[in-house]
């Protein structure tokens, strides 16, 4: 049975969601016959190994776990000594931060260890909501218009402001779990907005705020060379935009599964999927969030590298289902295919000439 690294946390404004969907993954992991790594980023920085961890909840009473690095394997300090636990593959839990930007992934690549989660380019290029609008428009796909201005520039968000028109969203650009969005329906209320998302991020998002939209969800995963799209889930909110309570906090069922829309536009929410999948070779599981508008355009607003509870709800509604989600995403871990480097001889030449070339390395190096 494979040994499975289950990464968790990170210095994130969505540290406290991760550790609830890393936990979901290691003890329903465990349940399964793996040996699970717990692998927890705390807000502080670093990795520890949380052993002895079993639910969300010793996360929040201040536990010291032992401090890890990761070089292909989990490398735990044990006194004087380091102990090397190898793992077979890693899941990534971490929303947000550097778990999520592709960081993770990338460190994952650079050690040859196969993952279960999406890649580092679709990470980083979906992380960042202003670079995100530039990918789907570069796929062909709607998206609403939209300014991302930065801290400091707050004359030119005024004067874009008026340009797109009020009522406006203001998101910070690189937060998730609609922590810090706001509403401005006019220039005092933008000011405020902006504040805000500048408390939490370097950089905001503006665009048009959609009054009477409809907010749907339509989750990916790649099971062998099979893409499988979940049902498209319809979000019930009862305030402007869906905010966190709502999301986390509620004890009201806010979603219908499936959604009841015309078939048009579900097409259209199957369609965008597949072409943000095929783009990047899909690994592990993504969820995309749509506006369904008044007049039945359909607009794709962000794309999910790592989902909350990384979107299982969406294939299947009991533990079992969940517990078999991610088994699925387990075996189906993998690394990119590598091509080997071209080795250049050029270093062991005794000049470097050419356009590019310095003089006699001798003299130079």
């Amino acid at each position: 049975m494979k040994r499975v690294a289950v990464f968790f946390g990170g210095v994130s404004n969505e540290h406290d969601i991760s550790v609830l969907t890393g936990m979901m993954a290691v003890n329903l992991l465990k349940s399964s016959g793996y040996e699970v790594l717990p692998v927890y980023l705390p807000l502080s920085g670093g990795m520890t190994l949380a052993k002895n961890a079993s639910r969300a909840e010793d996360f929040a009473e201040g536990k010291r776990y032992p401090v890890v690095g990761l070089s292909g394997a989990a490398l735990e300090r044990k006194g004087l000594f380091r102990r090397r636990t190898p793992f077979d593959v890693a899941l990534n839990c971490c929303h947000g931060g550097m778990g999520e930007d592709g960081t993770l992934s990338a460190l994952l690549l650079w050690h040859g260890v196969p993952s279960a989660s999406p890649s580092m380019e679709l990470s980083a290029a979906f992380m960042d909501k202003s670079l995100a609008k530039l990918v789907l428009k570069g796929l062909g796909l709607p998206v609403l218009p939209s300014v991302c201005v930065k801290e400091g520039e707050g004359e030119r968000a005024k004067a874009e402001a008026k340009k797109l028109g009020y009522p406006l969203v203001v998101k910070p650009c690189r937060l998730g779990s609609s922590i810090g969005v706001t509403v401005a329906g006019e220039e005092r209320e933008l000011i405020v907005a902006l504040a805000l998302a500048f408390r939490l991020d370097g950089s905001a998002l503006l665009e048009p705020y959609l009054a009477r939209r409809r907010d749907l969800n339509c989750a990916a995963v790649k099971r062998g060379k099979e893409l499988v799209l979940s049902p498209i889930e319809e979000v019930l909110s009862s305030s402007p935009v869906l905010t966190f309570g709502e999301k986390y906090e509620s004890t009201e069922r806010r979603s219908v599964i499936p959604a009841d829309i015309p078939e048009e536009a579900a097409d259209t929410i199957r369609g965008a999927m597949r072409s943000v999948v095929e783009a990047f070779s899909l690994r592990g599981v993504v969820r995309g969030d749509f506006f369904l508008a008044e007049d039945g355009r359909v607009y794709f607003n962000e794309l999910n590298t790592v989902p909350g509870s990384l979107a299982f709800y969406l294939f299947g509604d009991t533990l079992t289902d969940a517990r078999d989600f991610l088994v699925s995403l387990v075996e189906n871990a993998s690394l990119p295919p590598e091509k080997p480097p071209l080795a250049t001889g050029l270093l062991s030449r005794t000049r470097f000439a050419g356009a590019k070339g310095c003089k006699n390395r001798a003299r130079v190096l």
